[in-house]
Parts: structure tokens; sequence; C-alpha cells
């Protein structure tokens, strides 16, 4: 546990810190570097925090990482599909189906369907099945699968929710999940399988639920 107090005291700190440094609007590319960076402090305080099961407060910082993810998109470069997937997963993460609908209508509305990339792809994927839109979820998944540039377990997890298969999701979130675990590098150095989380509260919803245990899940 006090590991995981240290994780919220340091992610706090490096949120405040940049809040406290953040450039005007008059220096854009800044602006939209520090706000990111915000936006994982934010969203490491949440993962901390929900570790801990303080849901209130993890909450409160996801939605600040949703908003900082958001707000740093206006002045990122072109196809920056990190942002919208950052607010949709931190929506997510705690719970919240409104904010993330709410930005899972906005990534579709800066056009992700017609992304070239696959974090394009996915982003619209993520956004379409957040939306209950799975047969056009679907389209987008199958269109990352089986490429060197996007783990193919992630999009064959996304292709199972749309296709509400069961047994397809369960291979594949195990196969996410073991990704986590035999990792070394984690977004703000917060050992969580945030991907599994996202993945698994939007089986839930398609009572896909796979019953896992990890030191890296709540």
């Amino acid at each position: 546990m006090e590991a995981w107090v240290d994780h919220v005291e340091r992610e706090e700190e490096r949120y405040l810190d940049g809040a406290a440094r953040l450039p005007s609007l008059t220096h854009a590319d800044e602006r939209e570097r520090q706000l990111t960076r915000m936006g994982n402090a934010a969203g490491g305080a949440g993962m901390a925090l929900l570790m801990l099961a303080q849901l209130d407060d993890s909450a409160m910082w996801f939605a600040r990482a949703a908003e900082r993810y958001r707000e740093s998109f206006a002045g990122a470069p072109a196809a920056s599909w990190g942002r919208p997937i950052g607010a949709m997963k931190s929506r997510l993460l705690a719970g919240d189906w409104a904010g993330a609908s709410a930005d899972a209508a906005w990534t579709l509305d800066i056009d992700a369907r017609n992304a070239d990339s696959p974090i394009g792809r996915y982003a619209a994927s993520l956004a379409l099945l957040v939306l209950g839109h799975d047969d056009e979820a679907l389209v987008q998944a199958v269109s990352i699968q089986r490429r060197d540039d996007f783990p193919a377990d992630v999009a064959d997890g996304l292709a199972a929710l749309a296709l509400r298969d069961g047994e397809a999701y369960e291979t594949a979130i195990r196969s996410v999940l073991l990704s986590f675990e035999t990792r070394e590098d984690y977004l703000e150095d917060i050992p969580v399988a945030d991907t599994v989380i996202v993945l698994q509260a939007l089986a839930h919803r398609r009572g896909l639920h796979v019953r896992l245990s990890s030191n890296l899940l709540p």
C-alpha cells in the first residue's frame, strides 16, 4: 500500500507543478505538450488511487486526465490520436460512461474513422464500442488485426467484443494481461494493466467479462 501512496503523491505533485508552469495560449506547441504531461500525471494518480480502492478520488483524477488530454488536442500535431484514446480510457477507468460517450462522440467527430494510422483506427474502434455501434467497431478492429505496427491481441480483443464472441475475447484479454505482466515499462511508471481494465469494462456491458487475477489489476 505504501508504494501506491508514494505513486499518488508523486503524480499529484507532477500535475500541480505542470499547472503552475503551463505556457500561455500564445505558445501553443509548448502548451499542448505540457497539457499532455499533466494528463499523464493525472491518469497516473487516478490509477494508483484505483489500486488503493479510493474510487471517488480516483474518478476525480481520471476526469482531470480526460480534460487535459482533450484540451491538448487542439494544439497537437495532426493525427495525435493518443489524446482521444487517453480521454476515453480515463473515463472508462473512472466508470464514467456518460463522459466516455461524450469523448467517444468527439473522437468520431474529429474523423477517427478515416484515420490512416492503426492508432487512429484503434481510437475509432474504441469510440464505436463505447457508443454500442458494434458493427462499425468491427470494421475498424479488423483493419488493424495482423499488422506489425499494432498489438495483435488488443485488436483481437476489440474484434471479439464487437462480435460478442466470449471464447475469442477470453483468449485475447488473457494475452493482453500477460503482455502487461511481462513488460518493464509502464506509463508514468505505474504498474497497472489499464488496457485490460478498459476492455473488461466494455466486456461487462456485453456479458463477456472474464474473471482475472493479477497484481496489476484492482
